[in-house]
């Protein structure tokens, strides 16, 4: 367009135009260069959406620190039968008898060989990277929703704006002829307010689903990191299954096993606090110092000429009696309790959220299909409409007019609008079934597997 436009304002038949036309012309051009430089709104994939936000989410990347710190904690715990080398000097002066030992440099080392309760630190520190990972799981799955519920909220929205739009044209037809009936006398004034009504009540929900495409796009790009006001691509969706897909057993979700873990941890934890008392604790030793032979000692040690010393042993300490200790294993015992009892509680609340939910998408599986017959009625409805006013035929001795027309297309897209809604809340409580199931990836890398590569990120 814009080369047409440079051809007519350059051609030697347009330098004789008036200087109106000249301004005209340079008044499109600019208008056509600016809505060629304006940014389009990319269009995105469900699973490019999910991949994007997983990769910078701040819940999934919290939770893979969680393993991190969970990683090096059970490393800790193992690392204790490692000896840890110390060295250090302790050279000064001491007036009359030496203080200690002059020593230039001292090297020692010290691991511990066997503990009672070490075994069961070690174990509460591996069911504690297990609890991390499940929780990372679980974070990873929250994420996934809500990047899902978002995706399928937003396209809702556009294809509801679409229907909207087209609803909105017939609203102002019908107005229009409405008007006409009237002023021919064939119409009331109350028919003309009926539908400048129904024409107001539409306008009202656009502005409405407007709002609502704008909230679900930004917070669509802030969860996947992608700039710009984004839109969807409806194939890119995969279907759900039935509502009877989702009845069969399945396992604890990754919360619950993160909970299952947790308490495994603690119960380990109150187990070697429990086993301090009275259980020897043995360490192996070893140590090597380098004398000076000053600050006195040929005065006091005579024979001392020797200035190198090494030692190694074994140390064993047993624990009598150490009150703190006492208290730590009863407050680690109550710990654990505590931690099986959440285990209960989340299982049986998971329980019941999950049968709510399987009745509820049966249900709305039912509505769902409801509303696809009405709007086949209604569509038929419309085809046997259209069919008598091209035919001149009419129903019941009333003669077929556009305004019946225009009010049966009208009822067409309401039923529409209805259809959507309606498989919309039958995808939402199927998503929250898969997520409560702890099923929501799989059917996330499922989908992604059967979707050709290049279905990413496009503008229009």
């Amino acid at each position: 367009m814009i080369p047409n436009l440079l051809s007519m304002a350059y051609t030697p038949s347009a330098a004789p135009a008036s200087r109106t036309n000249a301004i005209r012309m340079a008044f499109w051009l600019t208008v056509v260069v600016a809505i060629s430089a304006a940014p389009l709104p990319a269009q995105v994939s469900l699973t490019t959406a999910v991949d994007l936000a997983l990769r910078t989410n701040p819940k999934v990347l919290i939770a893979q620190s969680d393993v991190d710190k969970a990683r090096a904690q059970l490393s800790e715990s193992r690392d204790v039968y490692l000896p840890v080398i110390v060295g250090g000097s302790g050279l000064g002066y001491s007036y009359g008898f030496p203080l200690g030992q002059p020593t230039v440099f001292s090297v020692g080392s010290q691991s511990l060989l066997f503990n009672y309760s070490q075994r069961d630190y070690i174990r509460a520190a591996r069911a504690g990277l297990q609890a991390a990972n499940f929780a990372l799981n679980d974070a990873r799955q929250q994420v996934e929703e809500d990047v899902v519920l978002t995706y399928l909220s937003l396209d809702r929205a556009q294809q509801r704006r679409a229907a909207l739009a087209t609803e909105y044209g017939l609203t102002t037809r019908l107005t229009s002829i409405v008007q006409d009936r009237l002023d021919a006398g064939q119409e009331n004034a109350l028919e003309l307010l009926r539908a400048r009504r129904t024409a107001a009540q539409v306008r009202l929900q656009q502005i409405q689903l407007d709002n609502e495409i704008s909230t679900y796009a930004d917070h669509l790009s802030r969860i996947s990191g992608l700039p710009g006001a984004l839109t969807t691509i409806s194939d890119s969706i995969p279907a759900l299954g039935t509502p009877e897909a989702f009845t069969s057993p399945v396992p604890d979700s990754p919360a619950i096993a993160a909970a299952v873990a947790n308490a495994t941890a603690k119960r380990h934890v109150a187990f070697g606090d429990a086993r301090y008392i009275l259980r020897p604790q043995v360490a192996f030793v070893t140590q090597y110092s380098r004398f000076s032979n000053f600050n006195n000692y040929k005065e006091f040690y005579p024979t001392f000429n020797n200035y190198n010393a090494a030692a190694i042993g074994v140390q064993i300490q047993l624990p009598l009696f150490d009150r703190v200790h006492q208290d730590k294993a009863r407050s680690s015992r109550a710990d654990a309790v505590h931690a099986e009892q959440e285990v209960r509680a989340a299982r049986m609340q998971s329980s019941e959220g999950r049968l709510k939910l399987q009745h509820t998408a049966t249900e709305l599986a039912a509505r769902a299909e409801l509303a696809g017959i009405d709007r086949d009625l209604a569509q038929n409805q419309l085809d046997v409409l259209l069919v008598q006013l091209q035919s001149g035929l009419s129903t019941g001795g009333t003669l077929m007019t556009p305004k019946d027309e225009q009010n049966a297309r009208i009822q067409e897209r309401q039923r529409y609008l209805e259809l959507l809604d309606a498989d919309f809340q039958l995808r939402q409580t199927q998503v929250n079934l898969l997520r409560q199931n702890g099923q929501l990836e799989d059917w996330l890398k499922a989908s992604s597997q059967s979707q050709p590569a290049a279905t990413t990120v496009k503008t229009p």
